[in-house]
């Protein structure tokens, strides 16, 4: 048996979504905070790409005769307690914060995707099973389950994006699961059981590009997310390591300093704040621009 053809051509696809790309960037131009937060996005990237270029010195060279210097010509952030230039250490901090981002969101997706289509698509107990993992991943808050991951698992880059990747995986596959238990019901979904078509296709053909909506919203939200848990973990010690330049441990090494020389964690503070400020702005556009029940 075959599967239900569409319903148009080629040519009458094409011209429809790039007139829907058109009117959902309308939409998002007119939001002015999703413009803010995608430009404050943009420096962040940019800055986490370009660092050698930006700062071409070793943002980790020991210069203690130069230590908790006020921001100069020289140093326009300061320095640190232990000379080190905080500009330099921000911007290559920045490109840490970026690898954790993405590999938060690509443990959360390529987990929590699958089970939530799965869980939703079939129901009965697989779904059971499923949704009592995920209640009880969901009974610790998002952060204490992330430190209790890195405390099993180890310090270091990759053990803080597996240990909070995880602790993100629940959202996603509820975030997913609530979508194919409505789009299930779908007659277009109805009519490709009909004619036989094998689960595996309905699933990736059918159901999960409708689902892409509130994944790309979540997707912007937990990339903030992943940033803040990780300067957390970073501050407590037992995420990223000195003496890589990351922003949480830049600010549980100098909250000594706090009255002493408030320029210290002044900085990092605020570029932590920016690059969440620009996820979560961000990710609200989206969600104003591509669901149509949000209008501006």
């Amino acid at each position: 048996m075959t599967d239900i053809p569409d319903s148009s051509g080629a040519k009458a696809g094409k011209p429809a979504a790039d007139s829907s790309l058109r009117r959902n960037w309308a939409k998002l131009k007119r939001n002015k905070a999703a413009m803010f937060g995608g430009i404050l996005l943009i420096i962040y990237v940019l800055s986490a790409l370009l660092a050698p270029v930006l700062f071409s010195g070793n943002p980790s060279a020991l210069n203690l005769m130069n230590s908790l210097e006020g921001p100069s010509f020289k140093d326009p952030l300061g320095t640190d307690e232990l000379g080190r230039p905080i500009l330099g250490r921000i911007i290559h901090g920045s490109r840490i914060s970026l690898v954790i981002a993405v590999g938060v969101v690509f443990v959360g997706l390529i987990c929590g995707i699958p089970l939530g289509l799965i869980s939703g698509y079939y129901g009965g107990k697989i779904d059971f099973i499923i949704q009592r993992a995920t209640d009880t991943m969901l009974a610790f808050p998002g952060f204490l389950l992330a430190l209790a991951l890195v405390a099993v698992l180890g310090v270091g880059i990759k053990n803080t994006v597996i240990s909070i990747g995880i602790s993100m995986i629940p959202l996603y596959i509820r975030l997913v699961r609530g979508c194919v238990l409505a789009i299930r019901e779908e007659a277009y979904v109805e009519a490709a059981r009909a004619v036989g078509t094998r689960d595996a296709k309905i699933l990736l053909r059918h159901i999960l590009p409708n689902v892409m909506v509130p994944i790309t919203v979540q997707t912007s939200m937990s990339m903030g997310t992943a940033i803040l848990f990780a300067a957390g973990l970073g501050f407590f010690g037992i995420g990223v390591q000195p003496p890589t330049p990351e922003w949480g441990a830049m600010l549980g090494s100098a909250r000594s300093y706090i009255f002493h020389a408030p320029h210290v964690v002044t900085f990092p503070g605020i570029a932590i704040f920016l690059a969440v400020l620009s996820f979560n702005l961000l990710g609200d556009g989206l969600r104003d621009a591509l669901d149509p029940r949000f209008k501006l």
